[in-house]
């Protein structure tokens, strides 16, 4: 049993102060209001310290292991050793769950080796074994799936009926459509990855163009292998209501990266969740010039905060949304949490402080009353970290 004090208690509704919070075996016990000088085992209690006592963060949109399994297109690392040190840093930056987010396809932006289906194979692997040993975080597969990777369709198949998957998106790339409809836009980002000619772009412009897709047929049969299974389905870059009815149509209840407000509100109006990238709101915008995710939460548009592809940014845009747009702390808190936790169907489990749900329990706090910093973590119902500043 673990005993913690002196805390401000994130909970869905509300922030809590003056109540201790129990965590007994893997699960949370109890909010009570404090006791004072209790007859405790002084191991056993955790004084926060005047810290914000919140669930652990709910990452359900990250390819941060692509980084971390190849620091280099020519080096690839041991990937159970990329999941162990990766895990060693998302626990550090407050992310209890991560769905790691992996494309089964050849970037023609930048070389990304992960993306080989063999590579894919081992990762899924890696992921599954992580998962059944002991670990610091929780670990998921999010496949996401480039409707022109017609080659591992039955792959795709497989990894779910096997139970390796617990998230996909359908995902079109392809210039002048989704992030990339401004092909300036596109061609910007190509030269800021490569060092190539004007005239091999626009090769690569009118060959993604001519691919050929994944059939509407199959889309709907790998949606309904998942939805069997209770995983749910998001869509990406969405651009237009069109694009919406579309998915929503194979069964999708996630809007990842909603291009512009008026796509973001109208998925909110049909019942979808809405996911923005966290870097966005560090950044003050999108890097591809697309939705600005602080305008879209002012606007109560947008669901859930990914961290994309930089851990750190869901701590921090957190905080920053309280503190420079004026939001409300414990609403911010949600995006991060229990949002994401409904949206992935885990909420009865976690994403939230709750009577007989998992201890996944992060404690922050403030450097200087300014800098937000995770200073314990506990992952059902284990002290995983600790550090005192």
């Amino acid at each position: 049993m673990y005993i913690i004090k002196n805390g401000k208690i994130v909970t869905e509704n509300e922030i809590l102060e003056g109540y201790d919070l129990i965590i007994e075996n893997d699960l949370i016990k109890e909010i009570r209001e404090s006791v004072q000088n209790e007859n405790n085992d002084p191991e056993k209690v955790i004084d926060a310290r005047g810290g914000y006592v919140a669930p652990g963060f709910i990452d359900i949109h990250s390819d941060y292991i692509e980084n971390m399994a190849a620091p280099r297109p020519s080096s690839i690392m041991d990937f159970s050793i990329s999941l162990r040190e990766e895990e060693k840093i998302l626990v550090n930056q407050g992310i209890t769950t991560m769905f790691h987010s992996i494309t089964m396809d050849r970037n023609e932006l930048k070389n990304v080796p992960i993306r080989n289906p063999k590579n894919v194979k081992e990762m899924i692997n890696a992921i599954s074994n992580i998962s059944n040993d002991k670990h610091l975080i929780k670990h998921h597969f999010h496949a996401r799936i480039e409707i022109d990777n017609i080659n591992e369709i039955d792959n795709i198949k497989k990894y779910i009926e096997e139970d390796k998957v617990q998230l996909i998106s359908f995902m079109d790339h392809t210039p002048g459509q989704g992030q990339y409809r401004n092909l300036e836009v596109y061609r910007k980002t190509l030269k800021d990855y490569r060092d190539i000619s004007e005239d091999e772009i626009e090769e690569i412009i009118h060959a993604s163009g001519r691919k050929e897709k994944i059939t509407d047929e199959s889309i709907k049969e790998i949606a309904a292998l998942a939805l069997g299974k209770s995983i749910s389905i998001a869509s990406h870059d969405d651009d237009s209501v069109e694009k919406l009815k579309i998915v929503q149509g194979y069964g999708a209840r996630i809007s990842e990266f909603p291009i512009t407000l008026d796509v973001a509100k109208s998925a909110k109006s049909m019942g979808m969740y809405t996911i923005a990238g966290a870097p966005n709101v560090l950044l003050g915008g999108s890097h591809s010039g697309n939705l600005c995710a602080a305008e879209a939460i002012k606007n109560d548009c947008i669901d859930i905060l990914c961290s994309d592809y930089y851990p750190a940014a869901m701590l921090h845009a957190v905080f920053l949304l309280n503190e420079r747009h004026g939001m409300d702390l414990g609403e911010m808190f949600n995006l991060v949490t229990i949002n994401p936790a409904k949206a992935v169907n885990m909420d009865n489990s976690i994403g939230s402080i709750k009577k007989g749900k998992k201890a996944d329990i992060i404690i922050i706090e403030k450097l200087n009353e300014q800098f937000p910093v995770i200073t314990s973590v506990f992952v059902d119902g284990k002290l995983k970290t600790r550090t005192n500043y």
